[in-house]
């Protein structure tokens, strides 16, 4: 029974990690006076890369954003790759302007590949950094502006903020922007106040064209946005947020619609996890504080299935007659979740509206739990499977 019961106090603490490494950054940011950032008086000039796998629906709005945005024409290069299409991917981009890369090898396909197949063929040298846009989401026309606030951004990995653009077409995607923004907008500016990295997302994300050059595109993971954090935090590269630089993705509005997206995401962070925690730990470029911080990203378990999981240890401790400190001390996990998440429904447009989404919380976290228990059957299996989407409707992007 001494054994069962460490083993709740060891997932406890595991589950507790980000909650005391965001302790400490909240410690930092009030008691330590950090120096003023150093910033670049010149425009950075930026490559935007558009990976797209037969996208013809929504790559026309796409384009559309980023060529509508508030960023001079000379200091930005938007190049769409149309990735083994089978569709009219190509010429809706060449219809826009855009230059496209056409891309014909089945054998390496996927984003990552991609990606990697592009910056071989594009003057890298000619820019400072390299700005990754999912091609079934849509730019806020400050999007570039507001990454240019981070410049200098040849030596450093800057995320923008992942927004749903169909928050209020569900419950299940109302849900998800009040978890994005406590995500994008409190969490991770936390982190960056701190001196930490922030996690990468893949979309809406720049990297330094000096990182590539030096170490070329090295992440091909099924979840190849949490690789490239756990890369660059092993080599003591810096990753940061850009909060102003939003970037609208459609959220899938069913459990069925949401199922391969979930698991892929699952399944990608325990290999990330397994790859490059040992590696962070050792690294010689990361002190104690963002070792600690990172591993606790890499362990955490995403809101929705942190609450099922924890919900579930609290039960099953109390069920074999833990102490009541192991049952408090995995409870204690959620105290985080729910201050970002109060703090994210205070800015939500519509409030009430997102409050009153929660109560299809409780289904929503067993199907979760549910979600992750099958995802670990495909630990032998990685393969990308595409998210039902649909056309655009309304423009939020402002």
């Amino acid at each position: 029974m001494i054994v069962v019961f460490g083993v709740f106090i060891l997932l406890g603490c595991v589950l507790l990690l980000p909650t005391l490494s965001d302790l400490v950054s909240l410690a930092t940011v009030l008691l330590v006076r950090r120096p003023p950032r150093v910033t670049s008086p010149d425009l950075p000039k930026l490559l935007v890369l558009v990976p797209a796998h037969d996208e013809e629906m929504l790559l026309g709005a796409c384009l559309e954003s980023l060529l509508m945005m508030r960023y001079p024409v000379d200091h930005r290069s938007i190049v769409v790759i149309a990735d083994n299409c089978a569709d009219r991917t190509a010429d809706v981009a060449r219809n826009a302007g855009v230059r496209c890369l056409e891309r014909h090898d089945r054998s390496l396909a996927g984003k990552p590949r991609a990606i990697a197949w592009a910056l071989e063929r594009l003057p890298l040298a000619e820019y400072d950094s390299v700005v990754i846009v999912d091609a079934d989401t849509i730019v806020c026309r400050d999007f570039a502006a507001a990454l240019a606030e981070s410049a200098p951004l040849g030596e450093k990995a800057v995320q923008g903020f992942y927004d749903v653009y169909n928050r209020d077409e569900a419950a299940l995607t109302k849900l998800a922007s009040v978890l994005g923004t406590a995500t994008h907008r409190f969490a991770y500016p936390l982190k960056k106040r701190a001196g930490l990295n922030t996690p990468l997302v893949g979309n809406g994300m720049c990297v330094g064209s000096q990182i590539l050059l030096r170490h070329g595109w090295t992440a091909f993971s099924i979840c190849e946005d949490w690789e490239l954090y756990a890369q660059f935090t092993a080599q003591g590269i810096r990753t940061e947020c850009a909060p102003g630089a939003v970037v609208y993705a459609q959220e899938t509005h069913t459990l069925s619609e949401s199922l391969s997206q979930r698991q892929r995401w699952t399944v990608g962070k325990l290999t990330v996890l397994g790859r490059w925690g040992p590696r962070i730990l050792r690294s010689r470029h990361v002190g104690v504080r963002q070792s600690l911080d990172a591993i606790g990203e890499l362990t955490a378990l995403g809101p929705v299935l942190q609450l099922g999981a924890v919900v579930l240890l609290v039960a099953l401790s109390i069920a074999v007659g833990a102490p009541s400190v192991v049952p408090l001390l995995i409870a204690a996990s959620l105290v985080r979740l729910l201050v970002y998440t109060a703090a994210a429904l205070c800015v939500q447009p519509h409030p009430f509206a997102s409050l009153v989404a929660f109560a299809f919380l409780p289904a929503y976290a067993v199907w979760r739990l549910r979600a992750a228990v099958g995802a670990v059957t495909l630990l032998r299996h990685q393969s990308w499977i595409r998210t039902q989407r649909h056309r655009h409707e309304h423009d939020e992007t402002g």
